[in-house]
């Protein structure tokens, strides 16, 4: 008993109107300790139904569902529930949506051949991090951001002090907030006030929109 009560369960709800994908998923996950999926839906209404009864960590959301898709219902869950991680889960790849959608408040993003261990890494991985970036994503970003600086023409320019340029590099080298803190000798409210003021200079809405802003800028390299 008390070796449960130290393992963190971290509880999951899946929203995809595939009733084959969700078993396959629940019977992946049912072998992990420190994972829980609590409950699961068809649609997003229903899933946004579920959200008032219950407190999930993550929520593993396809886009393509009847009745309330992905896309609608995303924007809700980042308004209702900010605390909540939401993995998009799609068949498709396309750069120009996966972009979208880390912008509008995806944790992540995986195609639904992703494998049961790479599921099970992104909910650990957004659960304790935030966000869980993969090839997908980083690809599906740059190109976003390229096709933005090619309609723009120009990069707006923002001066970031060093301690915020410091913050920024290892934010996007995913260091979660005490790490952060630990290396630069800050408390970690410290660098969530520095990350909230780096969105509000940057005009960037997500961790997905500083991570683009930083490659733009040069601030990180490209891969």
């Amino acid at each position: 008993m008390k070796n449960q009560e130290l393992i963190k369960t971290i509880k999951v709800i899946i929203a995809d109107d595939h009733a084959l994908f969700r078993a396959g998923v629940k019977t992946a996950l049912s072998v992990k300790k420190d994972v829980e999926l609590i409950a699961e839906a068809d649609n997003g209404m229903q899933l946004l139904n579920l959200l008032k009864h219950l407190e999930p960590d993550v929520v593993l959301l396809d886009i393509q569902m009847p009745i309330m898709d992905g896309i609608t219902t995303l924007p809700e869950i980042r308004k209702l529930y900010p605390h909540i991680k939401v993995i998009i889960l799609s068949m498709h790849n396309d750069h120009s949506m996966i972009s979208k959608l880390m912008e509008i408040g995806a944790n992540s993003y995986l195609t639904k051949n992703s494998d049961s261990e790479t599921i099970y890494n992104a909910i650990k991985t957004c659960y304790e991090q935030e966000f869980f970036f993969n090839e997908l994503t980083n690809k599906a970003l740059l190109s976003g951001l390229r096709t933005r600086r090619a309609e723009s023409g120009s990069v707006q320019e923002v001066n970031l002090t060093e301690k915020e340029l410091t913050i920024l590099k290892l934010m996007c080298e995913e260091k979660t907030t005490k790490e952060i803190a630990d290396l630069v000798e800050i408390s970690p409210r410290t660098v969530e006030a520095i990350r909230d003021k780096l969105k509000t200079k940057t005009g960037a809405k997500s961790m997905a929109g500083l991570v683009m802003y930083a490659v733009k800028n040069g601030i990180i390299e490209q891969t």
